[in-house]
């Protein structure tokens, strides 16, 4: 192989492990870049494989350039306990072809009443979350804090206060008011943050918050940090490339957390230039083309994002100027892999044709959903090959 080697300080060992049956052209605008890790994917399986399996799941991993994901419990059954989370162990082993770390759920159900079986699981995790949805009551997230603490493991909340929904689906902004929709306020999400970190600093708990998506909750969490708090945060490639002017009636523009407004936007981006923002995951949320096609109000919150992530975020943020490669690297690569230990081997690797140009289509995707706001935005960056423990997973 005779494509170069990205070094970046952000990774500084790396070093891809080769085979002879693996061979790159010696092209000038092919790099060779670590595996990339993302902490938020939703695959589907069990209980709802016509939206995403882990086959479909972790092949459009690979086509993003990732050989690590690790995959939210909001399944049927719940992986709420050891027995539950065996099923979808098994399904991991026998599909996926990268490495899928799930996470076992807080609370039995993901009900917000009982505390899982947190102990029995925790060897077999990556982290314990409810996502999908916010543990509401207070003292049931004390209790499963001390837990996750006692268990040396980080516990990934979906922040969101139920009591302030009222109904909403896209953001309480202006074109929620123009166009008569029922808004989600930035309040919802950033009152559970206020009380997750104060528990935190109670309880000792490694606290991840996911997908922050409003300028209240990075300032709650930067001033966490400042006070010493062991909080961690990730946010996504939609909430620093677009927001609420960017929205039009179709369900591929919808999720949860909303697109919030532009000063939203411009503080995650500030967040993510001076570390407050950890990590970039993408919350690869796949569903039906007929569930997608019910408009703004009527479409499950979710889109899809493995295979656009980078070339995404390598375009419109790497190439102009906004971070730098070794920031890049250090939000998709090092930093979610250390906060939820996740090895990055020699084998782990993509390689990519920066110079490739072309417009994002969905009907190329490998992953079963189809929806993304993304369509038709013209990118840099086409993935050639990804190695997952030095085999070949995508060519």
């Amino acid at each position: 192989m005779r494509a170069k080697v990205l070094v970046s300080k952000a990774v500084p060992d790396f070093a891809p492990r080769l085979t002879e049956d693996i061979f790159l052209s010696d092209e000038s605008n092919t790099v060779i870049l670590p595996g990339f890790s993302d902490v938020h994917v939703h695959f589907r399986e069990p209980g709802f494989s016509y939206k995403e399996t882990v086959r479909s799941g972790s092949l459009a991993a690979a086509r993003g350039g990732y050989t690590a994901v690790c995959a939210m419990p909001n399944l049927n059954p719940v992986p709420d306990s050891a027995e539950s989370l065996e099923r979808e162990l098994e399904i991991i082993r026998r599909g996926a072809v990268i490495n899928v770390y799930p996470y076992g759920a807080l609370t039995v159900g993901e009900k917000g009443r009982e505390k899982a079986d947190l102990r029995g699981m925790a060897k077999l995790v990556a982290a314990f979350s409810d996502d999908g949805k916010g543990v509401q009551d207070e003292g049931m997230m004390r209790e499963v804090m001390l837990e996750c603490a006692r268990l040396n493991k980080v516990l990934a909340a979906h922040c969101e206060d139920e009591s302030l929904l009222f109904g909403g689906y896209i953001h309480a902004g202006g074109y929620a008011a123009e166009h008569g929709h029922r808004g989600i306020s930035s309040e919802s999400e950033w009152r559970p943050i206020e009380r997750d970190v104060r528990l935190a600093a109670e309880t000792g708990v490694r606290y991840h918050v996911c997908h922050v998506s409003c300028r209240e909750s990075v300032e709650i969490i930067r001033d966490a940090k400042k006070s010493g708090v062991d909080v961690t945060c990730e946010t996504a490639p939609h909430y620093l490339l677009l927001d609420e002017s960017d929205l039009n009636e179709d369900g591929r523009f919808k999720m949860n957390p909303p697109l919030r407004g532009r000063l939203d936007r411009e503080a995650l981006l500030n967040a993510v230039i001076d570390g407050t923002v950890d990590m970039i995951a993408t919350d690869h949320a796949p569903h039906s083309a007929e569930e997608k096609s019910r408009g703004l109000e009527k479409s499950p919150f979710g889109i899809v994002g493995l295979e656009t992530a980078f070339p995404l975020l390598y375009t419109y943020l790497v190439k102009k100027g906004v971070i730098t490669m070794d920031r890049l690297m250090e939000l998709i690569v090092t930093k979610p892999r250390e906060r939820f230990s996740l090895p990055l081997s020699n084998g782990d690797w993509s390689a990519w044709d920066l110079g490739a140009e072309y417009a994002i289509d969905p009907d190329e995707f490998l992953s079963m959903g189809r929806a993304t706001p993304f369509t038709g935005w013209k990118v840099n960056g086409k993935c050639l090959m990804t190695v997952c423990n030095v085999k070949v997973v995508y060519r």
